[in-house]
């Protein structure tokens, strides 16, 4: 029988793949045969930039420098992914910003900064791909449990969450009639650099209400990541996989 988690031929552009959760799918996607695109965005210090290049250098890859809120700027990272690689297959939005403060507290540039990574940045390389990636392709774009729950202090971030579970199950409509699925995954606690400097009472607080005992690692992520974009998954599209050891059932 056919190995259905063969990606052998594909190629795949996952966004802000220089590190964490990105990365690992990046590593994942690879070891199944998929070439694969390493997404990162300038900064000040140059550490995306250097953390991209480790990436890509263990695995063979172009690494793309894009920020993806700018629309113009995603249209070129589309047509350098399909000019460096032959074409497009799978399409996984991973870049997001994290700004926490109260309501009282959000300035207009916070809300402003994550509605723009996190869901704008969904938006538009979705739309910049929808006509280009391959018949049969797979959309698959990472949420959050916050966006079902809301945190104290998060209504930026889970509004954009929530806003890419909506962007998802209309796209999957729209692109059904070639074949291309579009799904999402909403992540619950995972150990990532930026759950790093939640304090230490608060991550025990929450563990104590995980029944699997565990926060989540970038491994798990990008497990699902690759089930979504398999043969194995040739029939889900416009679903939400809950990933988060039992914190929220539905």
């Amino acid at each position: 029988m056919a190995d259905a988690f063969d990606l052998s031929g594909k190629v795949a552009l996952v966004t802000g793949s220089s590190r964490g959760i990105g990365a690992a799918i990046v590593r994942t996607l690879t070891a199944r045969g998929a070439r694969c695109a390493v997404n990162y965005v300038n900064d000040d210090a140059g550490k995306n930039l250097a953390d991209a290049k480790q990436i890509a250098d263990k695995i063979g890859s172009p690494i793309i420098e894009c920020d993806v809120g700018d629309y113009e700027s995603v249209g070129r990272m589309v047509e350098s992914v399909i000019s460096q690689l032959g074409r497009l297959d799978i399409l996984v939005n991973n870049a997001g910003i994290l700004r926490s403060r109260t309501l009282k507290n959000m300035t207009p540039q916070d809300w402003d900064a994550v509605i723009r990574v996190n869901l704008n940045g969904a938006f538009n390389c979705i739309q910049h791909s929808a006509e280009r990636i391959s018949e049969g392709g797979r959309i698959v774009s990472i949420s959050s449990v916050n966006a079902l729950m809301g945190f104290y202090g998060t209504a930026n971030y889970a509004a954009s969450k929530a806003g890419v579970i909506a962007l998802t199950k209309t796209a999957a409509r729209e692109l059904a009639k070639r074949r291309i699925t579009a799904n999402a995954i909403a992540p619950g606690f995972i150990d990532t650099e930026m759950t790093s400097t939640m304090p230490e009472n608060v991550k025990q607080s929450f563990l104590q209400q995980i029944p699997l005992g565990r926060w989540g690692t970038v491994t798990d992520i990008a497990n699902a990541v690759l089930f979504l974009c398999s043969g194995a998954a040739d029939y889900i599209t416009g679903h939400v996989l809950h990933l988060n050891g039992g914190f929220l059932m539905e």
